[in-house]
């Protein structure tokens, strides 16, 4: 790894920041590259001439910034870009959401079925319980890495077109969309998680890794439920992104 050999000591700034910055600036510049190992804390501690209280100092704040990933017995790597989705003023899907960031998603499915709705599911989409619905289970990927696995439900008579419908490396709302389905608004909620060990396997994460969990209700135009889903989001993977927008309600 090269870098400047020397902080600057009479500068004001700790030195924990001064080093921070310039292992940032490797990893933005593309001397470090996501998945490489980043060198000990010894070797840091010689090459710029620092104790190690401020290397561990800088390498937290490196984590909290999700610019490296620290591995208990095996080291700190330079993390994944983690994939930024919005939750707010536009009611758009993944597919939608990641292109328009340059990204690309792709789908396995794992299941296309009609299924009993589970309790909450008839709940959510204003159904008599044990309704028939659709069940549209699909693990994506964002650019080649696993992402989220998705568990869709939708209105029972969506299951003809849909079994037509390239889910791969297609849109769902688009899809929706030329049928006059989709949602125009909804609600959505954030929980975070532990992963099961089958939702670890799926994810390529560790067993007990936070995950988040995003739900979701859609609705038509005419205020008609139309989709529930439950999307499990690699924590480490996503940022979830929120538009504020100020009310000139008088309180």
């Amino acid at each position: 790894m090269q870098g400047p050999a020397v902080m600057d000591r009479s500068s004001p700034v700790p030195l924990h920041h001064q080093l921070k910055v310039i292992l940032t600036e490797m990893v933005r510049s593309g001397e470090l590259k996501p998945g490489d190992p980043f060198p000990g804390e010894l070797r840091l501690c010689e090459q710029y001439g620092v104790s190690r209280t401020v290397v561990r100092q800088a390498l937290v704040q490196l984590e909290f910034e999700g610019i490296v990933d620290r591995m208990r017995g095996r080291g700190t790597f330079v993390a994944s870009p983690r994939t930024t989705q919005g939750l707010v003023q536009s009611l758009s899907g993944q597919f939608e959401d990641l292109a328009a960031r340059g990204l690309h998603l792709r789908s396995t499915v794992r299941r296309l079925d009609v299924v009993p709705a589970p309790d909450h599911v008839a709940r959510a989409l204003g159904l008599p319980d044990g309704a028939d619905v659709v069940l549209l289970e699909r693990l994506r990927f964002v650019q080649g890495e696993p992402w989220v696995l998705a568990v869709t439900y939708l209105l029972a008579d969506t299951i003809t077109w849909l079994r037509e419908t390239d889910l791969t490396e297609g849109s769902l709302y688009a899809a929706m969309d030329e049928r006059g389905t989709r949602p125009i608004h909804g609600r959505r909620t954030i929980q975070t998680r532990a992963a099961s060990a089958t939702m670890a396997a799926d994810l390529g994460i560790r067993r007990g890794t936070p995950v988040m969990l995003l739900t979701s209700v859609g609705l038509d135009r005419h205020e008609q439920p139309v989709e529930y889903f439950e999307a499990w989001h690699r924590g480490d993977r996503t940022v979830f992104e929120v538009d504020l927008v100020r009310s000139d309600a008088v309180v």
